[in-house]
């Protein structure tokens, strides 16, 4: 295991300012009482380890370099500061859990996948996007949030078909709320029925309670992104039903929620559904 190395205040500028030009360093400021540092030192180390050279993890005694930890603003420890070319670039306070801390480690320190990810998430085209995230989920492994980038772009070029190929390869106790939001993308892009509007509403018009009607043309709304009107349809089925209509309607409502880009649009359907629920 790689293991951190000590800077005394005096070589703190060589040790560190000087060498964060080469690799980033990143620094924790510690003192023998303290126990969450003791928590902390073994899990740098490790992900030192981990991130391959990426980084290099010291540590400064701040009991005995008390001008560097004051030139720094340590106010209590653990406290740690990422150094690049001279400068801190991020830092927290605390004895962070491994996710916590490679979240920070990989905000900072992008790898070749990650850099690949940020310049994908700069171009237009969904198809050059979805290509930039497969060469980047390549290059990862198989990172979760580089798969639901590259599912997102797939939706975005209605590819559906490799989309929910995509989706259904990430394991259940992977499926975040992300990941439901992009599946409520793809039910929604693949939902609509064969019957036009004017047929839809004609059968609307001829029996309200023609449920089925209304969900298919919720959908036809929903995908030509007239949320309001969409969300119109399934509360006329949660007040008109009491049964399994009304609980598909709700639960399809609170998946569309989460799609809609239009705050007032979602607030006012809340509201009302709020409404007729109680």
């Amino acid at each position: 295991m790689t293991h951190s190395f000590d800077v005394a205040e005096s070589d703190f500028d060589s040790a560190v300012l000087s060498r964060s030009r080469q690799v980033p360093v990143l620094v924790d400021f510690w003192a023998p009482w303290c126990g969450p540092c003791r928590t902390l030192k073994p899990l740098l180390e490790q992900l030192a380890d981990d991130y391959g050279g990426r980084f290099e993890p010291a540590k400064v005694n701040s009991d005995k370099a008390q001008a560097v930890a004051a030139r720094y603003a340590v106010r209590s420890i653990p406290a740690v500061k990422l150094f690049v070319d001279g400068e801190v670039v991020d830092e927290f306070t605390g004895a962070l859990p491994e996710g916590q801390l490679r979240t920070f480690l990989d905000a900072n320190l992008p790898d070749e996948a990650e850099k690949l990810r940020r310049a994908a998430a700069g171009v237009a085209s969904p198809l050059e996007r979805a290509e930039l995230l497969r060469q980047a989920l390549d290059l990862s492994g198989g990172r979760h949030e580089i798969l639901l980038d590259l599912i997102a772009a797939l939706l975005d070029a209605g590819l559906s078909d490799y989309a929910a190929a995509g989706l259904e390869s990430v394991p259940p106790r992977e499926q975040d709320a992300r990941w439901r939001k992009l599946k409520a993308r793809l039910d929604l892009a693949s939902g609509a029925g064969a019957a036009d509007e004017d047929t839809l509403r004609g059968r609307i018009g001829a029996d309200p309670q023609d449920f089925e009607a209304r969900f298919e043309l919720a959908t036809l709304l929903a995908q030509r992104g007239e949320w309001p009107a969409a969300f119109a349809e399934l509360l006329e089925v949660v007040l008109r039903d009491r049964s399994d209509a009304r609980t598909t309607a709700r639960s399809r409502l609170v998946e569309w929620f989460a799609l809609c880009p239009d705050a007032r649009a979602v607030a006012a359907a809340r509201r009302q559904l709020s409404m007729y629920l109680n």
